[in-house]
């Protein structure tokens, strides 16, 4: 296995994390902007400290693709998490992590990236899993409304957004910026969207107490996943790599039979299967 698949691994348990948070947090009614602004005052100064003390950081001006990140990553979560307040979460996690294959269609139109059996025989196992995994709804969800018009309509800007995100990320790689230039490049703006979007939205700082217990441990893990998952491009095709790091829903799936004793249906055991060897595939691409 080389460092991109273990370094797009990491992300994908990282990110995982991440959006277990994000679940909880709307499940707590938490708004999205307060989430997102207390997501943002820790992980804008934690990738800023990552990028000095690693010596990652360069002031160039490869590094304003992430600028353009941290516009569009905002865009996304914002649509995301407000989307699970009206829709179910077992219909938009699906839609919402199928990023990857926007994504991965602009790495192989735009940046000419090939087309191999395993890169395509990985992708199509990466749906399985998504359907698998995603798409089958608890009892309390087959209960509530299925889908509205205006959460398709967030999850879809999100899902495309998000696709958007991680392509850029290959771009201001390839034009010369490393991961840590860029993430700082990210947080910068993120920051100052989120915090200061919260501000026109509450005229004033006021985030609830309880965004408190799930919003600064997304932002840890959000360092952590988006150092792993730039490391991974850094080293290899995007097509190939994102797929695997957004593939996080397989570990909500085992913390949710292994931490929260939800069931170990035979579906999810498919999904998982489905998951795994889709790595091995694109692995071999």
């Amino acid at each position: 296995m080389t460092a991109a698949i273990v370094y797009a691994v990491g992300a994908m348990i990282c990110l995982g994390l991440t959006d277990i948070m994000y679940k909880r947090a709307a499940a707590a009614a938490v708004r999205p902007h307060h989430f997102l602004m207390v997501q943002a005052w820790i992980f804008a100064p934690t990738i800023l400290a990552y990028g000095v003390l690693s010596g990652d950081l360069r002031l160039e001006l490869p590094a304003l693709w992430g600028s353009a990140v941290g516009l569009c990553s905002f865009i996304s979560f914002y649509n995301f998490i407000r989307s699970l307040r009206t829709g179910s979460i077992s219909i938009n996690a699906p839609i919402f992590r199928l990023s990857f294959a926007f994504t991965a269609a602009l790495a192989i139109s735009v940046l000419h990236e090939p087309i191999t059996p395993f890169k395509i025989a990985g992708l199509m196992l990466t749906l399985v899993a998504v359907w698998l995994l995603l798409g089958s709804p608890t009892k309390i969800e087959a209960d509530s409304p299925r889908l509205t018009a205006e959460s398709l309509l967030q999850v879809l800007i999100a899902t495309l957004f998000l696709g958007l995100s991680n392509f850029i990320y290959k771009i201001g790689l390839s034009a010369g910026s490393t991961p840590g230039s860029l993430l700082v490049a990210q947080a910068s703006l993120f920051i100052v969207l989120a915090t200061g979007f919260a501000i026109y939205t509450d005229r004033g700082l006021r985030p609830v107490r309880t965004v408190w217990n799930y919003a600064p441990l997304a932002g840890i893990f959000l360092v952590f996943g988006l150092v792993f998952m730039l490391e991974s491009l850094s080293r290899g095709e995007a097509s190939v790599l994102v797929p695997i790091t957004q593939m996080g829903f397989v570990v909500a799936a085992i913390a949710g039979f292994a931490a929260l004793g939800e069931p170990f249906t035979t579906r999810k055991a498919g999904g998982l299967i489905a998951a795994i060897a889709a790595i091995v595939c694109l692995a071999q691409a």
